[in-house]
């Protein structure tokens, strides 16, 4: 695709090479003709992954915007895909979180879509292309700074030889498969079950538990703004279940004899 590709390297400034680094990825796209843009962030405190990954993706959104970019593709690989299924595993994820990360969907924060067409590579696979191609890979030595989550389980997994990253990638895709199953679920059961009320919304359930909880979820994202914590409305559902009232965000919810009824809190005077 001559003239319709653009790269772009996310410098978060973390490290004292990631000016040089990023330089020679823009070195390697000028010899293949590609425009290539080097997109510097500034890391917020506290969780530094999750920070730099949502700098990364705001800085990545806007330079689509900038450059007329239609969609932004990233080199998730299978061996990415694995980790995050065992570590959703290990923190009791649902379905939706089990489902890794999709093969498309949107990017974070923003409504560009987003692709990843090397889910079905693997690490070596990729790093052996990188090889052949004359090309030295970088290494970052976060990747094995074990004092991140990903990384103590990255050195755990390749210790692992009876683990097959391939079939847990496929696993994923499947949860992914099941996901979207529930999801079109959930759409038929809010036009069928919530209505509006003078002060919210009422939902009067149906379906079973997973299709009721991502029918609360969108609930409180439409009347609160923000998408809330799966773990968050599993709770909700239980204390509604039980017959008792409930908050979550900016929301009250009631169990009546007409429904489960969410309102905004009243706000508290000073």
């Amino acid at each position: 695709m001559p003239g319709r590709v653009e790269a772009a390297t996310v410098d978060h400034g973390l490290r004292a090479e990631s000016a040089d680094e990023a330089a020679m990825v823009g070195q390697v796209c000028a010899a293949l003709g590609v425009n290539h843009a080097v997109l510097r962030v500034s890391v917020g405190e506290g969780n530094i992954q999750s920070e730099a990954r949502a700098a990364r993706y705001a800085a990545l959104s806007a330079w689509m915007k900038r450059s007329g970019l239609v969609a932004l593709v990233t080199a998730h690989h299978a061996d990415d895909q694995a980790e995050t299924l065992i570590m959703r595993l290990n923190r009791g994820s649902g379905v939706a979180g089990l489902a890794g990360v999709r093969a498309a969907g949107r990017v974070p924060g923003g409504t560009e879509p987003l692709l990843r067409p090397l889910l079905g590579w693997r690490r070596a696979e990729l790093g052996e292309v990188v090889m052949k191609a004359g090309l030295t890979a970088v290494t970052d030595p976060s990747n094995s700074d074990p004092r991140f989550d990903r990384a103590r389980l990255r050195n755990a997994m390749a210790g692992a030889d009876w683990l097959d990253i391939p079939a847990l990638a496929h696993s994923a895709a499947h949860l992914a498969d099941a996901d979207a199953a529930l999801s079109w679920a959930a759409a038929r059961e809010w036009a069928e079950c919530v209505t509006k009320a003078p002060m919210g919304l009422v939902y009067r359930p149906q379906a079973p538990r997973a299709i009721a909880l991502k029918v609360i979820a969108r609930i409180v994202t439409e009347l609160d703004g923000e998408s809330p914590r799966g773990s968050a409305v599993a709770r909700l559902f239980d204390s509604l279940l039980a017959g008792g009232p409930a908050s979550i965000g900016a929301l009250v919810a009631r169990a009546g004899p007409d429904g489960w009824s969410f309102t905004k809190a009243p706000q508290r005077r000073n």
